[in-house]
């Protein structure tokens, strides 16, 4: 497995048409959850989050949400912001477009079916879009990347390592992804509360993209 926990300041440079950070200028955050929600691991990050009165924007699988449609409400409910992540968790790269703009339409449409909100922030599960895909996307939705990719998914990372290295990237204006699924469950006690009490200690703001 090949990944980075910041991205090269010479990517948002190259792909201006992505959302890599916000205002450098503004001591806020933008933390990022992605794939569920997941009973278990949705509800804990709220309940984290909760504790410290931060908000932050949840990047939903469809599936997770036809699957668990009130915990996707106890998100909304708690004044976080929702985004679409696909229905199944497409990688753009290896997906031809007509089936990944339905896949992207079918979560968009349980998403108000089940939550009543239409998303207009999409992120590309794994980072993965074609040319053609972001051309047809970019006319409806801001289409959402990163600067600090925490490694919560990582099951050989250190946890210890994921803390440092999130800490070590994080700027004003950073979007920061950690993910709300299953494969992250015992990663993120772990991480994710010394995480959040570094960004209160630090004098950070979190926000909604």
């Amino acid at each position: 497995m090949v990944w980075m926990h910041h991205v090269p300041s010479v990517v948002p440079r190259l792909f201006r048409h992505f959302v890599w950070h916000k205002d450098r200028q503004k001591a806020i955050v933008y933390l990022t959850f992605d794939d569920g929600p997941v009973p278990g691991v949705t509800d804990y990050v709220l309940a984290e989050l909760a504790k410290r009165n931060m908000s932050a924007t949840f990047f939903m699988v469809g599936d997770n949400v036809s699957k668990n449609p009130s915990l996707a409400k106890e998100v909304i409910a708690a004044g976080h912001q929702v985004g679409n992540h696909t229905f199944n968790h497409l990688n753009g790269g290896r997906t031809r477009d007509d089936f990944y703009l339905e896949n992207l339409k079918k979560c968009q449409d349980i998403l108000l079916e089940k939550t009543e909100r239409v998303p207009r922030i999409f992120r590309p599960p794994y980072g993965r879009i074609t040319k053609s895909q972001h051309g047809i996307i970019s006319k409806d939705y801001e289409i959402i990347m990163w600067d600090v990719l925490s490694g919560d998914f990582d099951s050989k990372l250190d946890p210890k390592i994921c803390f440092q290295k999130s800490v070590k990237y994080t700027r004003n204006g950073s979007i920061v992804v950690f993910h709300d699924q299953e494969k992250t469950k015992d990663m993120l006690p772990k991480v994710l509360p010394n995480y959040l009490d570094w960004l209160s200690d630090k004098g950070f703001k979190t926000g909604v993209l």
